[in-house]
């Protein structure tokens, strides 16, 4: 387990700080599956709400 000496000799057990990396934008074809994923997201649950509402 990595330790950092402070001034005067005392340990501190810190966390590693994780590597850092930029995030990339979204392909075309990650934007058509977000969108696909949020349209099928969309009718499920219109369908659970006609389903409750006849049921009620």
């Amino acid at each position: 387990m990595p330790y950092t000496t402070e001034d005067g000799g005392r340990l501190n057990n810190f966390a590693n700080e994780p590597k850092m990396y930029s995030a990339e934008p979204p392909t075309s074809m990650e934007k058509r599956n977000y969108l696909i994923l949020g349209g099928l997201a969309i009718a499920l649950i219109a369908g659970l709400c006609v389903v409750a509402f006849s049921v009620s």
